[in-house]
């Protein structure tokens, strides 16, 4: 085992994370739920969806029997929805095939299971020996190492894996760039490898990894139209590819007759490659009018139905008493 390796496998003993709610099982469907909501999600918003998840969906058989609207409906808020649509494919697909796949390149082929997550996933539930190179690991291996150019980093995580005590040395580096190596303020004083880490020696820590240009983010505008009937709202659920798949939203293409509509503050949003602007229009409607495609909610179930973050935040205070009054 290198320096390297044992540093970090000793530290985690000590100082890592043991008492996260999908540590200590092998469970492949446990992992694997766990690893696909961290992606892009910091462990502490991750943690009520995931115990959430397991009360409605306790088994990979479970899940592969839901539908859609349940499972998004369950995800709302987590954000990054088509990690929702593949965990419901993937399960599916488990079942066809009787068993999780148990080596990297078949758990690598199911829905929405990238080199890094599949390579966590073989890992932890079958203890496998395999390189994963999430966004913490990539800042580690990049300021220790010196390492500008994220393709070669791969090689690097692959050549540094040790024999044995893989799941602790992987888990170890996981924790150390969440708790220490950290994006700003990184605590090199509380750091095992401190030593070892050229970034720091050449003081570039705040250079390493090369940060990505950052863009001027395009708006796109939006009408919400907002159609309220005796306590109930109507709501669209947008096609299963794109913006918000498969959830409900607000109509953005009136049909509909009413009254002049009340128009509410707009509402920001942001997404990685663009910022929504939203402007809500409510209209009261005399009697409840069906249009193709849409469906009419009670505000209470709208609340709790699959709908996106902001779409929630409007209904909760199209609910609230002081505006229904």
């Amino acid at each position: 085992m290198s320096k390297f390796a044992s540093t970090l496998a000793a530290w985690q003993r000590r100082h890592g994370r043991r008492d996260l709610p999908w540590q200590g099982t092998r469970d492949p469907y446990r992992v694997w739920l766990s690893e696909v909501m961290l992606q892009q999600t910091q462990v502490a918003a991750v943690i009520p969806y995931y115990e959430r998840f397991l009360r409605q969906y306790p088994t990979v058989e479970a899940l592969a029997a839901a539908q859609e609207d349940d499972v998004l409906r369950l995800w709302s808020g987590l954000g990054y929805y088509a990690r929702g649509r593949n965990l419901l494919l993937a399960a599916r697909e488990v079942v066809r095939l009787g068993a999780f796949p148990n080596t990297l390149g078949s758990i690598g082929e199911l829905a929405g299971i990238g080199r890094s997550t599949a390579a966590a996933i073989a890992v932890f539930a079958f203890g496998r020996r395999a390189a994963i190179l999430d966004g913490n690991v990539k800042r580690v291996l990049s300021r220790v190492y010196s390492i500008e150019k994220e393709a070669n980093l791969w090689p690097l995580a692959e050549r540094l894996l040790p024999k044995k005590d893989l799941e602790t040395y992987t888990q170890a580096l996981m924790d150390l760039g969440s708790l220490v190596c950290t994006r700003s303020a990184p605590k090199c004083d509380a750091c095992p490898v401190a030593a070892q880490c050229i970034a720091r020696k050449e003081r570039r820590i705040h250079e390493l990894p090369a940060p990505r240009a950052r863009k001027v983010l395009p708006t796109r505008r939006a009408t919400w139209f907002v159609f309220i009937h005796d306590g109930a709202v109507l709501l669209e659920r947008r096609p299963s590819r794109g913006l918000w798949g498969g959830l409900w939203t607000f109509p953005e293409s009136k049909v509909l007759k009413s009254a002049k509509a009340a128009e509410l503050a707009p509402i920001e949003h942001g997404f990685t490659h663009f910022r929504l602007l939203a402007q809500p229009l409510v209209h009261r409607l005399r009697k409840r009018v069906e249009s193709p495609g849409r469906f009419w909610l009670e505000l209470a179930d709208a609340v709790h139905a699959a709908v996106p973050a902001p779409v929630r935040t409007l209904l909760l205070k199209l609910d609230s008493p002081g505006y229904r009054a």
